[in-house]
């Protein structure tokens, strides 16, 4: 019996995908629930599985071709796979008696190379460049394989032309929208975190004991931007035509770098969480992303977003809105400087702070007092704690 393969249903406001790569070739073995293809939408890769046990029949599309909802992608001939053929149809790694042997002379065809624990993108490098997973070191979480691993063994041109992905698309098509739409402008502070600093270093091992999970930096940043969003609400508001939309709801959206570019998954309703719930979905999201598994709702509705590009080590920036949100938070780099406190001259580990708004609708007055009040929920930890 055949059975088609179809594009699965689409995620709410993604009308189509494009076909990045095929793990299988007609007339090679599938079981069911392998993965034969990748789908990539705006943010998200979509895995097709095959729907039975059999032979890959025939291919309806080809990778780079956009696809829509339940449209055919190939058709699975269903019947039992052979004894013989059951192992092949799952690739195998590298024999460990033929180490002068590249993994990829095993078989030519892309289901005899290994990916091991890649990341979607790193894994359509590694079948275009038939290398094994045994050939590359994983630098990634838990070790997992990452793009710019499997760049550094893989043979490449001094020079490569390719065409962008979805996501770096639908990127670049929010910056110039941002660029175009809204009036931005950028205030700084900076804030003195030796009082987070304290409370993370004295309730460490606490805190890891009784929730599982690291006391993070972010969080405070989190239940910072809570409080001062429901004490400024204009700076968790939208611009929507000619309406200025308040949102009741403070869902905060957390910049993570992927493998594919930068996605933005959403903590929802921030102030119900405590710090614990928001280190473990922020830990949750970072998981997801690296995998290529964060979904359409992870990523949406978001009305304030933070990026802390301290991470990779800026000491300043101007963060660029993420339409139609008005404001956006930038972190930055950590670092100790002399400051004067109480007529004294000490160090203490200082970070700057960028608030980028939308001055349609928000006065510089708001803003600066939205980050005056993170300032000072930060240096003073107890305000957030005591609602003040």
């Amino acid at each position: 019996m055949s059975i088609d393969v179809k594009v699965p249903v689409l995620p709410e406001s993604v009308t189509d995908a494009t076909v990045a790569t095929w793990y299988k070739k007609p007339g090679d073995f599938v079981k069911r629930d392998e993965n034969l293809v990748d789908l990539e939408t705006d943010k998200v890769v979509l895995e097709v599985p095959a729907p039975a046990d059999g032979v890959l029949e025939s291919i309806a599309v080809e990778s780079g071709d956009v696809v829509e909802a339940n449209q055919i992608l190939g058709v699975v001939k269903a019947g039992e796979i052979p004894a013989e053929k059951a192992e092949e149809s799952v690739a195998p790694k590298a024999s460990s008696d033929q180490p002068n042997q590249p993994a990829a002379s095993i078989d030519n065809n892309s289901q005899a190379i290994d990916t091991g624990s890649a990341g979607p993108a790193a894994r359509k490098m590694m079948h275009e460049n038939e290398i094994d997973a045994s050939q590359v070191s994983g630098t990634g979480r838990g070790g997992r394989i990452t793009k710019s691993d499997v760049q550094s063994v893989a043979s490449t041109p001094i020079e490569e032309r390719v065409p962008m992905s979805r996501l770096r698309q639908k990127i670049a098509d929010r910056m110039v929208e941002a660029q175009s739409t809204a009036a931005m402008l950028t205030s700084f502070n900076e804030v003195d975190l030796k009082a987070v600093m304290d409370i993370r270093k004295k309730y460490k091992e606490e805190f890891i004991n009784k929730h599982g999970i690291k006391l993070g930096l972010m969080s405070f940043f989190v239940k910072a931007a809570t409080e001062a969003l429901k004490q400024f609400p204009v700076i968790n508001a939208s611009v929507e035509g000619t309406d200025v939309v308040y949102h009741k709801q403070q869902n905060i959206g957390i910049a993570v770098a992927t493998d594919r570019g930068l996605v933005v998954p959403v903590l929802k309703n921030t102030n119900a969480m405590g710090l614990a719930d928001i280190d473990a979905g922020i830990r949750n999201f970072a998981v997801a992303g690296n995998a290529g598994k964060l979904t359409m709702d992870d990523l949406t509705g978001g009305t304030f977003t933070i990026t802390n590009g301290g991470s990779f080590g800026s000491l300043m920036s101007t963060p660029i809105l993420n339409m139609p949100q008005s404001a956006i938070l930038g972190m930055h780099t950590i670092k100790d400087r002399p400051v004067v406190v109480d007529g004294e001259i000490v160090v203490r580990p200082m970070m700057y702070l960028a608030l980028t708004y939308d001055h349609r609708i928000i006065d510089g007055k708001d803003a600066v007092l939205f980050l005056v009040a993170i300032k000072e929920m930060l240096e003073d930890p107890a305000r957030m704690l005591l609602n003040l």
